[in-house]
């Protein structure tokens, strides 16, 4: 029977592992919090935008400065030329509302504007005439917020509240039993977001209180604020949020929004309060948490929104969060990275003396068999990464979920920040793989009876030449290890094969055991 000689070219062998790991990682990026990056600073300066060099308000020039502020982003020089002229009309003007007077005195705070004494001594004046008529929960916070600005630039006799007590109970009337606050005193429905204001509104009485106040009534504040706690929202990755229930379209806000108003109040509340305000770490953690989980926001709104409420988290007397972050989930194996594990506060400035513990290692597709337990991270205090070398442990490619834990290493300091429990990251273990024990032959019959078998490097281009007949069949077959050496079994193996026609020929690989196989027949027909 006739017989020819076959010259293959074998050009690769690719393997899909990666595609069947990317699904993992698109559904835990979701559990992956960082603390504020240099993409929020470059978000503020595209978000926070002028026309002719003004902000459409002067809310919105405040809330550009205090994020510019927050974020290290000196902007006052450009924007103060065109503001400041606006905040002195607003101050002087007889027809300015609280409001208009509170957004403008914002601003005076930060640009120092040169408004002189005798201004707002005469704002203050005003300011405490509608005091003494307020009827609505924004009356209270426009007016109180306002005096609170103006109590560092002016004499304190001018601004302190006389009759503070009576102010307290005045707005400690508009709240309800869920701890939730309305608008006023007749009709308006209870909102979460009031709340926010309420607290920071009563904040502001304590700092302006000429005497001091009852303190039954400052326990019953902290009572509210417990039961508001109550009412808090849970995501799956564990982040918390406050919702607004109320059904006015008007007065409604959005999550973000009412968890903002929310975390401004408790932490102005308990910045002038004495004492302690029992809410658990872990529950500042989930707010920390949430406002992180936004990462950039996409309207200055909810920038503003995100970055004031974490500097509020930032420094509060509750609870300071502490944010554990890989800066990297994807590891090689053939490059020997590290396991990198960083703690930072919310605005990425360095934790207290921390200890890292990865409490466990598990496969995705096996969480009760554990790889990896109680392992302690080192720490380098020159980059404040806390890292791991993975390789001497036996660690093999595939997608894991890294089970971590913080602890203080001053005790002391409990009482001060928030570590929350066991913090579980999706971490993914690369590396090149090793194409072994590869082999073509030449078959008589569908028994695979091997008439012919030559050795491949299939690392590299081969070109090998084989003699057989229209009736045998070609059976190409290879195993894969992992850089550890163990048995790799990928989702799929494709081999590339071309004629010395140059047609090229695409297989899928089916495995048999321990060994990839490929039978052709038609091939060289």
């Amino acid at each position: 029977m006739a017989r020819r000689n076959i010259v293959i070219v074998f050009l690769a062998v690719a393997i899909l592992f990666f595609c069947f790991c990317s699904i993992s990682i698109c559904n835990a990026a979701s559990s992956i919090f960082n603390p504020i990056s240099i993409e929020h600073r470059s978000a503020a300066l595209e978000l926070f935008t002028t026309t002719d060099g003004s902000f459409s308000s002067l809310e919105e020039a405040y809330e550009a400065l205090r994020t510019f502020q927050i974020l290290g982003v000196e902007k006052k020089a450009e924007i103060s030329p065109v503001a400041c002229p606006l905040v002195v009309e607003t101050l002087t003007s007889p027809s300015s509302n609280p409001e208009n007077l509170f957004n403008a005195l914002r601003v005076q705070q930060i640009l120092k504007c040169g408004v002189d004494a005798a201004c707002l001594e005469g704002v203050a004046s005003k300011l405490q005439a509608v005091l003494n008529d307020a009827s609505s929960l924004l009356d209270f916070y426009h007016s109180i917020g306002s005096l609170v600005l103006i109590k560092n630039e002016v004499s304190e006799s001018k601004v302190l509240l006389e009759d503070a007590d009576s102010t307290f109970h005045s707005i400690k009337a508009l709240s309800q039993s869920d701890g939730r606050w309305r608008y006023g005193y007749s009709g308006a429905e209870s909102s979460t977001y009031a709340a926010g204001l309420a607290l920071e509104a009563l904040a502001g009485v304590v700092s302006l209180a000429s005497s001091e106040l009852d303190e039954s009534m400052i326990v019953t504040v902290k009572n509210d604020i417990r039961k508001l706690f109550d009412s808090l929202e849970k995501y799956d990755d564990g982040s918390l949020y406050f919702d607004e229930k109320i059904v006015d379209a008007a007065e409604h806000q959005n999550a973000l929004s009412t968890t903002s108003s929310v975390v401004r109040g408790i932490t102005a509340f308990s910045a002038v309060t004495p004492g302690e305000i029992d809410i658990p770490g872990d529950k500042i953690l989930g707010l920390a948490k949430f406002f992180l989980g936004i990462e950039v926001p996409g309207t200055a709104k909810d920038l503003f929104n995100q970055i004031d409420s974490l500097a509020c988290l930032e420094n509060n007397r509750v609870s300071i969060p502490l944010i554990l972050s890989l800066p990297a989930t994807v590891l090689s194996l053939s490059r020997k990275d590290p396991l990198k594990v960083q703690v930072k506060t919310v605005l990425g400035s360095d934790a207290p003396p921390v200890t890292v513990k990865l409490v466990q290692a598990y496969k995705s597709s096996a969480k009760e068999t554990p790889v990896l337990e109680n392992q302690e991270l080192k720490f380098d205090p020159k980059s404040s990464v806390h890292h791991l070398d993975l390789l001497p442990l036996g660690i093999d490619i595939g997608d894991y979920i890294f089970v971590f834990r913080v602890l203080l290493q001053d005790p002391d300091q409990k009482q001060i920040y928030a570590t929350g429990g066991q913090t579980h990251i999706p971490v993914y273990v690369t590396g090149f793989i090793k194409v072994d024990s590869a082999e073509i032959a030449v078959l008589d019959n569908d028994l695979g009876s091997i008439e012919t078998k030559k050795e491949l490097d299939l690392s590299k281009e081969n070109i090998l030449s084989l003699s057989a007949n229209h009736l045998q069949k070609l059976r190409l077959s290879f195993q894969l290890t992992s850089p550890l050496g163990h048995l790799f079994k990928p989702h799929q193996v494709f081999l590339k094969l071309r004629h010395v026609t140059e047609v090229e020929h695409i297989f899928v690989v089916g495995s048999s055991g321990k060994q990839f196989e490929l039978i052709l027949v038609s091939f060289f027909h």
